[in-house]
């Protein structure tokens, strides 16, 4: 368990007990809960600002797909958005964007606005702005803020800034960025606002500017059980997010090993290797989905960048990036040693108590060692897939 130092203490301390204290069964059983409902969390993300400011195209950023794919948030040059509209994520349907009708327009006021809208049922509020943040959007920090709720501010397009400005002879593309920022939070001061911070973003280029600020900020001040959802459910477009979502996927592994390992220990041939093999599907495949590695995912990653899909393709080594099911994970656990490992498991689990121990600890074992090298597999892909991403489109 030595990767404890990413795993909250509580947790920990609460699955210790039932080991010391109960049976491994109960141990087991918490982790079982721990699985149910991490399946069941939801994270509602509404995303506000005045008419024209980019919050349909943010939306659709946010969940890693283009304006212009099938189930996107229509985007326009005039207000588009009428009414509070839910987008579920499309590898996470319980993470839900909403894009919400834009402040200052003749229905939506912003002393009303957050009635109109039910902000009962978001988790946080990204507040946006192309130009300078208006009074509208302060007296809605404000309102948020008394009801006890995070905002986070965005100042949008920031490419578009940036394009303009490179035609000076003195352009300097830092100068630019905190001559923005100042702006913006000297925008925020004037209106009543102590101490504002302004993410600078662009929905095109999330590697670039503060995208990865924002989301460490969010992820930072989410309650625990939200966060890896977050993290999880955000688009694969930075080293730091691809190290962080492998962070988050390495703490759970020895949950899945000591559910593994509680199953061998019930006498029943046969049983733990369908159990064992059962759990590497679904795990590897939470990866594959994660590290953003099927074909969809490169897509969109192509578009973004302007790398051509191939090129991008050629930094996938890992075996699994073909297909991930029963029999794919069988014929690499007969390559394995652990293969050899479950052999000895299934004989010893007929063995009365030594045997079933004994078959408990190399069920485990061979778990976290499978689930540990597949998941370094795919985060290595992941990795050299942005790697490419980067250079190419910097050439």
């Amino acid at each position: 368990m030595e990767d404890f130092y990413i795993i909250h203490e509580d947790e920990v301390q609460e699955i210790r007990s039932a080991l010391e204290d109960s049976s491994l069964a109960s141990a087991a059983e918490k982790i079982q809960d721990y699985i149910n409902q991490l399946d069941k969390v939801t994270l509602n993300v509404a995303v506000t600002g005045e008419s024209g400011s980019g919050k349909s195209t943010f939306v659709n950023a946010f969940r890693g797909i283009g304006d212009e794919e099938q189930n996107s948030a229509p985007t326009g040059v005039v207000e588009t958005t009428m009414k509070p509209t839910p987008y579920p994520h499309p590898k996470y349907p319980n993470v839900q964007v909403w894009d919400l009708p834009g402040l200052g327009t003749l229905n939506f006021k912003a002393d009303t606005y957050l009635e109109q809208v039910d902000f009962e049922r978001y988790d946080f509020f990204i507040i946006i702005a192309s130009e300078r943040f208006k009074a509208s959007n302060v007296e809605l920090a404000m309102q948020i803020q008394k009801m006890k709720k995070r905002f986070y501010f965005v100042r949008s397009k920031i490419d578009d800034s940036i394009r303009a400005e490179k035609r000076k002879l003195t352009f300097d593309q830092a100068k630019v960025l905190n001559q923005i920022r100042d702006d913006c939070v000297k925008g925020l001061q004037e209106n009543g606002v102590e101490s504002p911070k302004v993410f600078l973003i662009s929905s095109f280029e999330w590697g670039c500017y503060d995208f990865p600020l924002l989301e460490a900020t969010m992820e930072k001040e989410l309650p625990k059980h939200k966060r890896n959802i977050l993290l999880l459910a955000l688009p694969n477009m930075t080293l730091e997010i691809n190290q962080r979502k492998r962070e988050a996927l390495q703490a759970d592994i020895w949950k899945m090993a000591l559910l593994s390992g509680t199953v061998a220990a019930v006498p029943i041939p046969g049983l733990s290797v369908v159990v064992d093999v059962s759990i590497l599907v679904k795990e590897i495949t939470r990866y594959y989905k994660a590290f953003g590695l099927d074909e969809e995912s490169l897509q969109n990653l192509s578009a973004r960048t302007g790398v051509p899909l191939e090129e991008l393709k050629s930094g996938l080594k890992s075996p699994l990036n073909k297909e991930i099911n029963a029999d794919v994970v069988i014929k690499l656990l007969t390559k394995a040693a652990g293969a050899s490992m479950m052999f000895v498991e299934y004989l010893l689990s007929n063995v009365p108590v030594v045997g079933s121990m004994a078959a408990g600890g190399i069920s485990y074992g061979t778990t976290y060692y499978m689930l540990k090298n597949c998941l370094d597999e795919l985060a290595d892909d992941s990795q050299r897939v942005l790697l490419k991403a980067v250079k190419q489109s910097e050439v």
